[in-house]
């Protein structure tokens, strides 16, 4: 029969190694890429932050055209009868006018 190894002293008395008490980042991870690198990004001027007066202009004129040529085309006042054509080029005019609307600041 094999007989059981019995433990020596120093695997009895071994110590775990000690941490420190900073936890150390990811690799590959930068936490502060600005602080990483050193440089500085200045703020953005406000005059390229607002957007110009004809922003909402053009947003509300899209939208009330694509709503009125949706409804005059049910109506039945537009050349040529009711068409397709209209209501695709009403919904054309208000997804444009969603699109600058994603614009505005």
């Amino acid at each position: 029969m094999l007989a059981a190894m019995p433990k020596t002293k120093s695997s009895r008395n071994r110590k775990a190694p000690e941490r420190s008490g900073r936890k150390r980042p990811r690799r590959g991870v930068v936490q502060n890429p600005a602080a990483a690198s050193g440089r500085y990004t200045p703020p953005i001027p406000r005059e390229f932050r607002e957007s110009s007066k004809i922003v909402p202009i053009l947003m509300f004129g899209l939208l009330g055209l694509g709503m009125l040529v949706i409804i005059v085309n049910y109506l039945d006042v537009l050349p040529g009868g009711a068409n397709n054509w209209y209501l695709l080029g009403g919904l054309v005019s208000i997804t444009a006018g969603f699109i600058v609307a994603t614009r505005y600041r």
